[in-house]
């Protein structure tokens, strides 16, 4: 069962920050539900293209390219480090540390780009 707590986002910042400072982004982390590590990203010298995304880990590739996929690559194994996945979906078992989400600027206050 996915569980993640306050204790586990504090080990989690020191790398986050790191990253952070590497490509001049602001981050603050959140936790959700006690099972998702979130990172809002609302400024940053990074253009995205775009006013508030959600950002799909299994996608970056597909999605993001140059530094932008570069730091999310960062961002999202800095997030992953130390969780487990041992889902099988032929058996419809479903066995995660915790879970991610990236955000990008929100709805109501677009990302920008400084």
């Amino acid at each position: 069962m996915a569980y993640f707590n306050q204790e586990m986002k504090k080990q989690k910042s020191a790398a986050v920050k790191e990253i952070a400072k590497k490509y001049g982004m602001k981050i603050s982390l959140a936790v959700r539900n006690y099972s998702v590590l979130v990172a809002n990203i609302p400024t940053g010298c990074i253009d995205f293209g775009k006013d508030h995304a959600t950002v799909n880990q299994f996608t970056l590739r597909d999605t993001y390219s140059g530094k932008s996929l570069e730091f999310l690559e960062e961002l999202v194994s800095a997030m992953m480090d130390g969780n487990h996945d041992r889902s099988d979906s032929q058996a419809d078992y479903h066995d995660v540390g915790w879970y991610i989400d990236i955000n990008i600027g929100k709805w109501d206050k677009p990302y920008q780009v400084i």
